[in-house]
This record gives structure tokens, C-alpha cells and sequence, in this order.
């Protein structure tokens, strides 16, 4: 089956990519590298197009004999879009729109989108559903809701099949500490491997329905193939919520060491709390998490240690200039 997957080469894109190829598909990249990384996906035995889906020839061509339509490119982080909406918009909605598009034209059978629990905003209610009215609290969230929006047009009057899922705090390997806007998990490894204290943003009660990228991935690709999720919108998550205070306890586990947070003031737009409901996705898409939150964090605190030391290594070692002892003067 051929499939083509935009943003490919980030984080999520680039364990579905290697999910997919496990299981025999022909695979399609779409990246712009804007947060993708070329070494993610470059020794794959894929078709790695860049470009951008706001291209048209660039998204035509990447389309072209394509079944199946994995978007997952977009501009993340409810921080960066706080202070740049109009960017988020073009990429989230423009591009999405102009995905939905072309993929009707192509003759696709089905378009998985990579949504957001962003869209829930703070509604008191936990956990939360898909029945829940949203209330998006950023324009990253309102960009994620539009592309739902998007997709049950498609799939009403185009009869292109869709199915949204709303990833909840999805980490695990690969995942970008380095970036202004990277999520918490892999800036507090990060923060705990160079020896610092991890920083929080607010008072740290507040929670998160930590996801690791396997579950999410296999979620994503079940999703194509279950006939009945198609016009589906489902939460893909653990349906647990760990506050931020937990997370730093159980990294200090991993670790073996004593973690003391440094507290900042909380950030706009920022979810105080969130835990989905995952009914849906296991009556709909037959999904369950196989992996815990707790396996999950160990085995990426491993990847992070591992990637840690092979970048140590690859330093150059430091030159020491030894002041050389003049002779005496006769």
C-alpha cells in the first residue's frame, strides 16, 4: 500500500514512518524540515520529498499514487503560536485545508489527521470526551479544531474518508529538547543530563495524560485500516494524568538522584489539566495502550543518555596548553 506521510520526519512522523515500512507499506515523505530532522528518516528505504504542503506542485506531486494520507505536518506549541498566530494558522489550517484538497483530487481512500487535545482547552470536566464542546484556549488549538472542522466537510460532502485523532502529550525518542518550545519530558532529560534543575511553568499540580510515541503510532496506523472509524474523531492517550511534580519524582527515580524544580510563572494558554477518555478509540479503532507511562519514560530517559554520550564522545578533546619553562638567562 502506498502511503505518504507529511511531517515525516519529526518526531511522531518519523516512528510512523517506521512503523508503517515494518509492515510492508511503500512510504512517501513530505517534509519542509522547518522541526523535521533529515537524519530521522534520510537511511530509510522511502521516497523523501521536501517541500511544503502549502506548496501546490509540492503537495501534488507528493500525493501522486498515494492511497493512503498520514498528515502529520504542522506547526506545534501553544507558546509559539501565542506569539505567532498568523504563522500557525497558514501552516495548521491553509496547509491542512490544501492537504484535504488535494488528496480528494488524487483519489486517496483516507486522510488520518494528527489532532490535538489542545482543542478541549480548560473544560472543568475530566476525563475529557469527544462529546465535550471544545473551548481552545491558543491559536494552536484553534488551528487543530479547524482541521477537524476540515476534515468532516471532506468526508460529508467530498466522500473522502477522515479520521481525527486528538494525540495527548505524546514523548518518547527523537523527540527535540533543543527547541524554545520543546514539551516538558524531554526538556527536564535534558535539563537533569547537563546537571541543571528542571524548570516548571506555574506551581506544577497541574497534569498531563502522558503518551508514549509506540501507542500513539500504532493508534495512527489502525486508524487507516478500521472501516468504522472513518468520520471518527478519538482520543489516542493512557487515561491516566500524572501532575508535573510526579513527572520530576519519577525522573529522580530514573536518575537516582534528588530533583529540585525551579519554579517560573505559568505561561498563557497553558492547560491546567487534561486526561482523556479512551472508550471511543477502543470501541472504534481497537486500540489500547501497550506501553505505560512508566516503561514508556524509562525507555526514553535511555535513548536521551544514549544520544548524550554519543555526543560527549564525538567532541573533540580539549587542547591544554602547558606553559613551557624558559632556561635560566646565563
Amino acid at each position: 500500500m502506498k502511503c505518504l506521510v507529511t511531517g515525516g520526519a519529526g518526531f511522531i512522523g518519523s516512528h510512523l514512518v517506521h512503523g508503517l515500512l515494518k509492515r510492508g507499506h511503500e512510504v512517501r515523505v513530505l517534509d519542509n524540515f522547518v522541526s523535521g530532522k533529515r537524519q530521522n528518516v534520510q537511511h530509510l528505504p522511502i521516497d523523501l520529498v521536501e517541500g511544503d504542503i502549502r506548496d501546490h506542485k509540492d503537495l501534488q506531486g507528493a500525493l501522486r499514487g498515494a492511497q493512503h494520507v498520514y498528515h502529520l505536518a504542522a506547526l506545534g506549541s501553544v507558546a509559539r503560536s501565542v506569539e505567532d498566530p498568523l504563522s500557525t494558522h497558514s501552516v495548521n489550517e491553509t496547509g491542512t485545508l490544501m492537504v484535504l484538497d488535494g488528496a480528494q483530487k488524487a483519489k486517496a481512500q483516507r486522510v488520518v489527521l494528527a489532532s490535538s487535545s489542545s482543542v478541549y482547552g480548560n473544560i472543568p470536566t475530566l476525563p475529557k470526551r469527544e462529546s465535550a464542546k471544545p473551548a481552545p484556549a491558543s491559536p494552536y488549538a484553534v488551528s487543530k479544531l479547524t482541521g477537524e472542522y476540515y476534515c468532516n466537510v471532506f468526508w460529508n460532502t467530498y466522500d473522502l474518508e477522515t479520521v481525527c485523532l486528538r494525540y495527548f502529550n505524546v514523548f518518547g525518542p527523537r523527540q527535540d529538547p533543543e527547541s524554545e518550545y520543546a514539551a516538558v519530558i524531554p526538556r527536564f532529560i535534558q535539563a537533569l543530563l547537563a546537571g541543571e534543575n528542571p524548570v516548571i511553568y506555574g506551581d506544577g499540580t497541574q497534569t498531563r495524560d502522558f503518551t508514549y510515541v509506540a501507542n500513539v503510532v500504532e493508534a495512527t496506523m489502525q486508524a487507516m485500516h478500521t472501516p468504522k472509524a472513518a468520520g471518527q474523531i478519538a482520543n489516542i492517550a493512557c487515561g491516566e494524568r500524572w501532575s508535573l511534580l510526579e513527572l520530576v519524582k519519577l525522573l529522580g527515580q530514573v536518575f537516582d538522584i534528588h530533583v529540585t524544580p525551579e519554579f517560573r510563572d505559568e505561561r498563557v494558554g497553558d492547560v491546567k489539566h487534561s486526561q482523556a477518555a479512551i472508550i471511543r478509540a477502543q470501541r472504534v479503532l481497537g486500540y489500547a495502550p501497550r506501553i505505560s507511562f512508566q516503561r514508556g519514560l524509562r525507555e526514553t530517559v535511555e535513548w536521551f543518555r544514549y544520544m548524550h554520550q554519543e555526543m560527549v564522545e564525538r567532541q573533540p578533546a580539549r587542547r591544554v596548553d602547558i606553559p613551557v619553562a624558559r632556561p635560566a638567562a646565563m
